[in-house]
């Protein structure tokens, strides 16, 4: 039986997984409602073609959270790369109020590579940020 949480190849047996967080630019709460699903939608487009797997995550109205498995080839900087700029283009592009913004992800974000002991403590974290919000 197979266990999804592992990549097997003819090189090796891997288990890559990245906890990457980003923020719209000056952290402003923009999405929500359309915006979004519109987001949650793109973000498995984006996994799907570059072959990763979304294991969690959580579009908050200031920031985003994803919990992704890559290939042991994807650094964290171009798995970020491609979910802002992806995301950014399309968004601007759908949504006239985003797309006077010139900008609408920060430069900055956050990647920890996540081991497989502590898979489900970033699950758990990931799934409760509604928690966090006061």
């Amino acid at each position: 039986m197979s266990d999804a949480r592992f990549r097997r190849s003819a090189g090796g047996v891997t288990s890559l997984g990245l906890h990457v967080v980003w923020c719209p630019k000056y952290r402003t709460r923009v999405l929500g409602g359309r915006v979004a699903f519109r987001l949650n939608e793109l973000l498995d487009e984006i996994a799907a073609e570059n072959d990763w797997q979304i294991i969690a995550r959580e579009v908050m109205p200031d920031h985003v959270h994803i919990f992704v498995r890559v290939r042991p080839t994807d650094s964290p900087a171009e798995v970020a790369r491609r979910f802002k700029g992806r995301t950014s283009r399309v968004l601007r592009a759908e949504f006239a109020w985003l797309g006077r913004r010139r900008v609408l992800w920060s430069k900055s974000y956050f990647a920890a590579s996540v081991g497989y002991v502590s898979e489900s403590t970033v699950r758990r974290y990931i799934d409760h940020q509604w928690d966090q919000v006061a």
